[in-house]
């Protein structure tokens, strides 16, 4: 079972409140919460629509060295996920270099495919747990349960397209800004960030994205029911 006591011990607060949810860390332990018989996973966030076949993704090559594949954007600021503390440490910073398959690359938590048997086998559970540890007693990150799994998997990785993760939608962890999709085609759209479609549709202040999660809005009022 998920020890929710246990795991809220280790939670570091972060930039916003609803990060620190101790369902939040829950993909760090699929692989002691789930049965040993299943080897492959695809986790998904939970402010999200599939429009695609999910099979798809399931699917995806990952080499027999990888545990994680899940699409990467190289070309966000890395540095901003980790405090000065972390950077002007050289034997903290040096993780993000040693043994990895190429330049450690962002990736989201909130769409990846996960090899359940390999995760056991490199008890990566425990090496995301030391992280957390660590962060309580310096602080090293701000943004919730993301931050380890840079520092395990950032640079090995297996690559997924874009297409299956449009995220952002929910703008930025701050103000939580209207945004549009990425260019390219969509499988996927995430509204992580600090906007959630459920709560601005329900708020009356909707953004144009916004109107795709409206079907599956499970506070909108059902009038039949109301009536009968």
């Amino acid at each position: 079972p998920y020890d929710v006591a246990a795991i809220s011990g280790l939670i570091s607060t972060s930039i916003r409140s609803a990060l620190d949810s101790p369902l939040n860390y829950a993909r760090n332990y699929l692989a002691d919460i789930l049965p040993t018989c299943l080897s492959r996973v695809v986790y998904l966030d939970s402010d999200l629509i599939l429009v695609d076949d999910i099979s798809k993704l399931f699917t995806t090559h990952i080499p027999s060295d990888v545990v994680l594949a899940a699409p990467e954007y190289c070309n966000a600021n890395f540095t901003t996920y980790f405090t000065p503390t972390f950077w002007s440490n050289p034997s903290l910073s040096i993780t993000l270099s040693l043994n990895r398959r190429h330049s450690p690359c962002y990736f989201n938590t909130g769409v990846m495919v996960m090899e359940l048997k390999k995760w056991r086998e490199g008890d990566y559970t425990r090496k995301i747990i030391e992280w957390m540890e660590l962060q309580k007693r310096i602080r090293i990150y701000e943004l919730g349960s993301l931050p380890p799994f840079l520092l395990v998997f950032a640079g090995n990785i297996a690559p997924v397209d874009h297409r299956w993760n449009q995220h952002g939608l929910g703008g930025d962890n701050f103000r939580g800004l209207c945004r549009d999709l990425h260019p390219g085609p969509v499988s996927l759209l995430h509204w992580s960030g600090k906007g959630k479609p459920w709560v601005r549709l329900d708020g009356g202040r909707p953004c144009p994205l916004d109107a795709l999660w409206a079907p599956y809005d499970l506070l909108e009022p059902r009038f039949d029911l109301i009536e009968s």
